[in-house]
């Protein structure tokens, strides 16, 4: 059984899309354990809109919070504390897809990051990088806390808009194995996502 949990080097640097592709690609399940913000059509909604397999199972969010603002803050905002240490992962048989809350430092409380929710549940990342002006920096400073946690990396995804050179220097300096890339669609439905899935068979 695969478990693979999903994170980027920042906010809106195509998680989610990532998310759904290997939702596919595995048939899994989907699980995003905190939804700030977004809750008339979540991430779990988009996953699953965009999932063509009948085997996929879209667990329910730990935490539903109304305001798009970093976890500690929507909760806080609500008088809620989101509780890390008792976050477990849904039971099932099936692989099995987490999706994160922006980056590994983000704060999901006043004491724990999504990185230690990450250490915690024990799973093995997936990296999602997007190609943009320090996005060079933002990927091997991700990488860098990655391996420092001794936290295992199944490698990388570049999405969005192909730089070589960058790609290719990040590949170098980091040691990170490169997972098909995401490019620039002008729609991401249903039958694209089943075209990227294939990409990934053989990596996972």
């Amino acid at each position: 059984m695969k478990q693979y949990f999903v994170t980027g080097i920042g906010t809106d640097v195509g998680k989610t899309v990532a998310a759904a592709i290997l939702t596919e690609a595995l048939q899994a399940d989907y699980w995003k354990p905190v939804q700030a913000g977004g809750l008339d059509f979540t991430d779990t909604d988009t996953v699953k809109s965009l999932v063509s397999n009948e085997h996929s199972v879209f667990h329910p969010e730990a935490y539903r919070l109304k305001m798009a603002a970093s976890p500690h803050k929507a909760a806080a905002a609500e008088g809620v504390e989101i509780d890390v240490k008792g976050l477990r992962l849904p039971e099932t048989q099936n692989n099995l897809i987490v999706e994160g809350a922006g980056g590994l430092m983000v704060p999901l409380n006043k004491r724990y990051l999504v990185l230690d929710l990450v250490q915690q549940l024990g799973l093995e990342v997936v990296l999602v990088s997007r190609n943009y002006l320090g996005s060079i920096n933002h990927t091997l400073l991700t990488a860098e806390v990655l391996r420092y946690r001794k936290i295992p990396v199944a490698g990388i995804i570049f999405n969005g808009e192909e730089n070589t050179t960058s790609e290719d220097f990040i590949v170098k300096y980091t040691g990170l194995r490169r997972l098909p890339s995401i490019r620039q669609e002008a729609d991401f439905c249903k039958d694209t996502v089943a075209e990227y899935a294939k990409t990934f068979e053989g990596y996972l």
